[in-house]
């Protein structure tokens, strides 16, 4: 399984999920900034944090807000 977390510089909310990922006990993952990539500002503009899973091929998003709950359930921990 690999997780990126879709972040923008300065964002309080973005901030708040690194938090939620370390409260999870998630250590391991991407975290690409959308700014300035227009075709990600295009596809997570509004919505960001999103945190991507990619497993077996197949990604699902979990969207902000989401707490370290739904994630480990995401992950299946």
């Amino acid at each position: 399984m690999h997780l990126t977390l879709y972040q923008r510089d300065e964002c309080h909310l973005c901030d708040l999920a690194w938090e939620v990922l370390a409260a999870a006990g998630v250590a391991d993952f991407d975290s690409v900034f959308i700014d300035g990539d227009s075709a990600l500002e295009q596809r997570y503009g509004l919505r960001v944090p999103v945190l991507a899973l990619i497993r077996d091929g197949l990604t699902s998003e979990i969207d902000w807000p989401f707490n370290a709950q739904q994630v480990r359930h995401a992950l299946g921990i």
